[in-house]
């Protein structure tokens, strides 16, 4: 595998590596719809980026930009400093893992994950090595004569990994992947790719709606809106910084509080503040698990309301809590203590956690 040149951080002085993808400016238009916007974001070696968004919001269509399905109306997609746009597909230092798996039905697993090797006129002995390895890298040794219909949906997804790995791409593009798969088997596999993708050391770029599945995958993410990176960062950077309401919203559950922000501060019903840099109508927002919640008493604080419904949330418990002439606000307790009784109907007072966990964005 080749290495990114170094070059000099701007700030620091200090050399870095240069990013394997480099988007700089990407614009795609359909008619007289704009599905990129000028999007500029980049990969570095052996990164787990995450195209996260909405349906629509144009991350699959970066994507097939990315892998050569698709070309860019204006902008550049470089790999390894080499600008991609005019380089064809099947040229391109690029392996794709798509959401169906692709696979031939027709063909075992061995010869599935040979096809591409076969297309390139590479020698059968060569085929054999590397198809080997490839299998025994993605746990799937002495499935080799198996087809896919006599695999599982998680099996046939490594196979699909495997058809790709076995190519050495320099980068490993992954379109949504897992949406075929059960909730139990789709929390197994994020786990075992991302520890598979971090041994092998690839640069990857993965496309996911799922909030949670980019949380869990990714090294950055690129939150997306209507053609747009809204907000690109570490996972922690995206959920405790977010750079916007729509942020905030999208990723993780999130409460909003409407209120006025005056000398730098803003005050919320139990009388705690939160510090801010605006002035006039703002929005605050609560993490559910920034909200500590307890039967309403004579020393209620001013933050009250009736739970309207909760669920159980393996060892937590959801509740959503109707406020006086306000919407609800949600919630999470253990399932022990004062809350474990609390149920549909019940009284509640609310007190703030983390003053500072709070943020506080301009009501739009």
């Amino acid at each position: 595998m080749n290495v990114a040149a170094d070059v000099i951080d701007m700030k620091t002085g200090a050399p870095r590596s240069a990013p394997v993808v480099d988007i700089r400016g990407a614009v795609k238009r359909f008619a007289d719809l704009t599905v990129l916007d000028r999007c500029s974001l980049s990969a570095q070696e052996g990164e787990i980026l995450t195209l996260l968004g909405p349906s629509g919001c144009g991350k699959t269509t970066l994507l097939r930009c990315i892998a050569g399905f698709l070309t860019p109306d204006a902008g550049e997609i470089l790999i390894d400093g080499k600008d991609t746009v005019p380089v064809p597909v099947n040229r391109r230092s690029v392996g794709v893992v798509f959401q169906s798996y692709a696979l031939f039905p027709h063909l075992t697993v061995a010869r599935n994950v040979a096809y591409g090797l076969k297309m390139r006129g590479m020698p059968a002995a060569e085929i054999e090595t590397r198809v080997t390895t490839a299998l025994a890298t993605v746990s799937l040794t002495g499935f080799e004569g198996r087809y896919p219909s006599q695999l599982s949906g998680g099996q046939q997804q490594r196979v699909a990994i495997a058809r790709v790995l076995v190519l050495e791409p320099r980068v490993l593009l992954l379109d949504e992947p897992f949406n075929a798969l059960d909730a139990k088997l789709r929390g197994s596999m994020q786990m075992e790719l991302r520890q598979l993708i971090k041994r092998l050391g690839i640069t990857a770029i993965f496309v996911t709606h799922d909030q949670e599945e980019a949380l869990t995958m990714s090294d950055r993410i690129a939150v997306m809106r209507t053609g747009k990176v809204e907000q690109f960062g570490t996972p922690e950077e995206i959920f405790d910084r977010p750079a916007n309401a729509y942020v905030a919203d999208f990723v993780g559950a999130s409460n909003f509080w409407d209120g006025y922000a005056s000398g730098g501060r803003v005050v919320l019903p139990d009388g705690q503040t939160v510090a801010t840099g605006l002035s006039g109508e703002v929005r605050v927002m609560i993490r559910p698990h920034n909200l500590a919640l307890r039967p309403a008493g004579p020393q209620a604080s001013s933050w009250t309301g009736t739970i309207r419904f909760r669920r159980h949330v393996g060892a937590l418990m959801e509740y959503e809590i109707g406020l006086d002439g306000e919407h609800g606000l949600r919630a999470l307790a253990l399932r022990d203590g004062s809350t474990a009784s609390l149920a549909a109907g019940d009284k509640v007072s609310l007190t703030l956690r983390d003053a500072a966990g709070c943020i506080v964005f301009p009501r739009s």
